[in-house]
């Protein structure tokens, strides 16, 4: 890596690779333009759609009571809202 060259994404934990978004996500937010208002509304919808797809990962390989828990609902709400992809 070269100095002052972000690491790749797949070398971060979890943690910290949230981190990183949140903070681009914080920049576009600031930009004040309608470019990054526009970019925004993709990333919504887009994370909107890695969520669900996540919920199910996490259900079939634990279970909806786990998915629940993290996302502070009950395992019906949760199995109802992301059971479909």
């Amino acid at each position: 890596m070269n100095p002052g060259q972000d690491p790749p994404p797949d070398s971060l934990d979890d943690n910290e690779l949230a981190q990183s978004i949140c903070e681009a996500i914080d920049e576009l937010s600031t930009r004040g333009t309608r470019e990054s208002f526009s970019a925004l509304l993709r990333i919504v919808a887009h994370a909107g759609e890695r969520v669900g797809d996540s919920a199910r990962t996490l259900a079939a390989s634990n279970s909806w009571s786990q998915v629940a828990e993290i996302s502070g609902t009950s395992r019906q709400a949760a199995w109802e809202r992301w059971r479909m992809a």
